[in-house]
């Protein structure tokens, strides 16, 4: 009897989770309203850089990922500011870490503990709670030669963001930003291996003549292609572009 019992609440759960799951990619993919997302600032290192930086964080950094979304979507039925950004109180707690070797199972673990983490970090008192939550752990540039992976998770709307503490790297924190933010709606990544953009759907301009250089990148390219085996990090969003594999992934549909 017992068991019946617990089978039937674990099942009453999961559907549950599942549930609030569809509604809320419903919710964040039609485009009608802005989408609310909130970005948890987070010291990724004891620098007094860092925490100097950190001190004078506001939300002018990231206007510009507010202004290219804007832009992008320009052409599709949506919204004429289909992304809102907020700045939310920063967090002392860094979220839980997917080790690079992570086969399926601790990964789906990990995916678990990171949705649990970003339920319990992510409200704040006299805040409206937002659809999408992206917590950015901020290095010291002069610790870090290079970042870990960030990553965005779909299920959940969660990301987790490597950015640097410093003025100088804004442009490219707000890249790596709005490429996560794209990974909770949907969006694939579209390099090769080698981190190459993926010829058509990583090019901003796949039929251009000469294909190379591209002027710009594909958003989730994260590259922009200067031969057929070298491509160059763009220094700001003015830079890069939704591409129409991305925009259909993330259901902007064309008027």
């Amino acid at each position: 009897m017992w068991r019946i019992l617990r089978v039937t609440l674990l099942l009453l759960v999961l559907l549950a989770v599942a549930s609030t799951a569809w509604l809320d990619r419903l919710t964040t993919r039609d485009w009608k309203e802005p989408l609310w997302v909130g970005l948890y600032p987070i010291a990724a290192d004891g620098d007094p850089l860092t925490e100097a930086y950190l001190a004078g964080l506001d939300r002018a950094p990231f206007r510009a990922i507010e202004e290219f979304f804007a832009a992008e979507s320009r052409g599709y039925a949506v919204t004429p500011e289909p992304v809102h950004i907020e700045l939310y109180p920063r967090r002392d707690v860094a979220p839980p870490v997917l080790p690079a070797d992570a086969g399926p199972l601790r990964t789906a673990l990990w995916s678990l503990a990171l949705r649990w983490y970003g339920w319990r970090n992510g409200s704040a008192p006299g805040r409206a709670p937002p659809n999408i939550r992206i917590f950015v752990l901020y290095h010291s540039p002069a610790r870090e030669a290079a970042l870990p992976h960030s990553r965005g998770l779909e299920k959940g709307l969660i990301g987790v963001v490597h950015a640097y503490a410093d003025r100088g790297q804004e442009g490219a924190n707000d890249i790596v930003i709005a490429h996560e933010l794209l990974h909770t709606l949907g969006a694939s990544d579209k390099y090769t291996a080698d981190l190459l953009p993926r010829w058509p759907e990583g090019y901003a301009e796949p039929d251009r003549q000469p294909r190379y250089p591209q002027p710009l990148a594909e958003i989730m390219a994260g590259r922009r292609a200067v031969s057929a085996r070298e491509a160059v990090m763009p220094d700001t969003l003015a830079e890069v572009v939704v591409g129409p594999a991305t925009a259909h992934e993330i259901a902007w549909a064309a008027p």
